[in-house]
């Protein structure tokens, strides 16, 4: 076993040899539960210990106190560090003390106005940005913010290291992909998405639980804030203590909740908006998704909750909405880049009722009461009634239908890629191959462009 503890020193030393190399702002890119708060907690510790100030930015409060007790342990000199949300950041930069080193928590968030005041407040510091997933649903890239990349290990080696939980992962057995359509850009067209996968949840909730993870702890990602309330109901008619958090909750209530259910007295949490990014649920073992989406960030955070290791452990991912269908399974290794693509894409989550909303420009968390982002003025994505399908069955997704789905979402993004540009800018079979289907050309267009490109001899 490779233990984690290395993982990190080595994620550390190749973070040294970029600063050593004259990299000002580096993004890192570290998968879900390999502890990257604890990896820049020992940068901090080194930093304070040569008087250095630092700056630790996060976007949401659950994560604060979290942050500073891993930094506290981890024996920081907390007098030279400032550690907070990035709104109240954002409200008293003039009152902020010059920090040597900026991290920021979820860098994905770091194009957001609010991240890149601070950004431009201090341009001396040296950038550190982490983030599991360095992507954007805007399909904008990062090269504008930072000039490294760092990846981590891929997800698949780290549980063959036993540094992460193998999981099953099971989904809808059948979903009607024929009705999307694809644009001109090589994105679903929205219409379609609504027509085929956006307004069913697949299979009963409670019923598939029981069947396939009875007894072990779940977090269920719910679409609204009452589809959270009677997801919990449901289960605590079934004798299985379940318990709904949102942004209505409470504080006081809500951090109850939260202990009760890592001392093992809750089951289940269902729950709408929260326990997506940061927040330290040790003990999840089975994920429950019934809320779907087309971020790729999300998908992750919501699937890898359940992949904290233990001995014998096999993680249980319960996807009632087939979002495995448009991003293949978590353990799919992924090609991360600073580069942007030419694609927008549009969040697919959606509800009729007026839950918690959380702004896809500008990251603000609110209660919706109107088509535009009270914080940013951002036009907010429509929301409908998700109905629900109780007859699907769903499946353990095998090696040959995770293959088929890793084939499929291959070719779409190679569909994406080419959509600008014109048949003199294709440089191989496949993309050759893509720019026929987008474009309903026959093969044959595409033996003659391969042969007047030389890319294949008759």
């Amino acid at each position: 076993m490779f233990e984690l503890r290395d993982y990190q020193n080595e994620t550390i030393q190749r973070i040294t040899q970029s600063i050593i190399d004259g990299h000002q702002s580096i993004i890192v890119q570290q998968p879900p539960r390999t502890g990257k708060t604890v990896i820049m907690a020992e940068i901090a510790r080194r930093a304070t210990a040569k008087h250095h100030r630092i700056m630790f930015i996060v976007h949401r409060q659950e994560i604060v106190q979290q942050a500073k007790q891993t930094f506290v342990k981890q024996n920081v000199n907390m007098n030279l560090a400032q550690i907070g949300m990035v709104q109240t950041f954002t409200r008293h930069i003039d009152r902020l003390a010059e920090p040597t080193i900026i991290f920021i928590d979820e860098a994905h968030h770091a194009l957001a106005k609010s991240y890149q005041r601070i950004i431009n407040n201090f341009p001396e510091a040296l950038k550190l940005l982490f983030t599991a997933t360095p992507w954007r649903m805007s399909g904008k890239g990062f090269e504008d913010i930072a000039d490294d990349l760092i990846t981590g290990k891929p997800i698949k080696w780290l549980i063959d290291h036993g540094n992460l939980a193998p999981v099953d992962y099971y989904a809808p057995k059948q979903i009607d992909t024929q009705l999307l359509k694809v644009k001109r850009n090589g994105e679903f067209n929205e219409t379609s998405i609504t027509e085929a996968m956006k307004p069913k949840i697949y299979g009963n909730a409670v019923k598939q639980y029981m069947k396939l993870a009875s007894g072990k702890q779940a977090i269920a990602y719910a679409y609204n804030v009452v589809s959270a309330e009677k997801l919990a109901s449901a289960f605590n008619h079934q004798g299985i203590t379940a318990k709904a958090v949102s942004g209505k909750t409470k504080k006081q209530e809500r951090d109850r909740i939260i202990r009760d259910y890592r001392d093992g007295k809750i089951m289940i949490l269902t729950n709408a908006d929260l326990f997506t990014e940061g927040l330290d649920l040790p003990n999840v073992d089975c994920v429950i998704m019934l809320r779907p989406t087309k971020s790729l960030a999300l998908y992750l955070q919501f699937s890898m909750r359940s992949m904290n290791p233990r001995s014998g452990k096999r993680a249980i991912i319960i996807d009632h909405v087939a979002n495995v269908e448009r991003f293949g399974l978590p353990i799919q290794e992924r090609n991360w880049t600073l580069k942007g693509t030419s694609n927008s894409t549009v969040h697919a989550t959606s509800s009729n009722i007026q839950g918690v909303t959380v702004c896809e420009k500008c990251f603000a968390t609110f209660y919706r009461k109107g088509d535009n982002c009270p914080f940013c003025g951002h036009l907010l994505t429509k929301e409908e009634t998700i109905k629900t399908d109780e007859q699907v069955e769903l499946e353990k997704i095998t090696n040959e239908r995770a293959k088929k789905l890793a084939k499929k979402i291959l070719e779409n993004e190679v569909m994406k890629n080419v959509a600008d540009k014109t048949p003199a800018e294709l440089s191989n079979m496949a993309e050759l191959k893509a720019y026929a289907k987008l474009h309903d050309y026959k093969l044959g267009w595409v033996f003659y462009q391969a042969e007047s490109k030389g890319l294949i001899r008759r």
